[in-house]
């Protein structure tokens, strides 16, 4: 488990050397990340899709609520762990300064929506963003991608 954090630390590092967006924030059983999407005008399972990735596992919510509200995680299998054990290298640092909690206007003309939450050391932080890139800033263009590819990847 040691060897994880040091791997993601030493990971963070150098991705914020080439990047100030990137971040080092390492993640545990307390400190998480969320990370979904949503469509109202939607059917089937694939409509809400919400994960949690700590340093060692990945889990996925079984109960598919629109708000993010109410979530039950499961344990998935360790290789769709590997597959999305680096996205919190791609988490803007800024987001967590933002007093935002919504950008753009999510699901709005049923483009859907992302669901991020954040927890550092049992403080919370979650957003929602809006899938169509013209109405979010700049800075959250490259983690939003990353989000998808990985809910992607996922559900292959």
């Amino acid at each position: 488990m040691k060897r994880i954090v040091v791997i993601l630390a030493i990971v963070g590092v150098l991705f914020s050397c080439n990047d100030n967006d990137l971040n080092e924030i390492n993640i545990n059983e307390q400190n998480y990340l969320v990370f979904g999407h949503f469509y109202g005008m939607c059917g089937g399972e694939d409509c809400v899709e919400t994960f949690k990735l700590t340093n060692t596992t990945l889990f996925e919510d079984i109960i598919d609520d629109y708000s993010g509200v109410d979530m039950d995680f499961i344990e998935l299998e360790k290789d769709k762990y590997e597959q999305t054990k680096d996205l919190i290298n791609y988490f803007p640092n800024k987001l967590l300064n933002q007093k935002e909690t919504t950008f753009g206007c999510p699901d709005c003309a049923d483009g859907g929506g992302l669901f991020i939450q954040y927890s550092e050391n049992g403080n919370i932080k979650s957003w929602r963003i809006d899938q169509d890139k013209n109405n979010v800033p700049e800075y959250l263009h490259k983690f939003m991608d990353k989000v998808n590819e990985k809910i992607a990847l996922l559900k292959e």
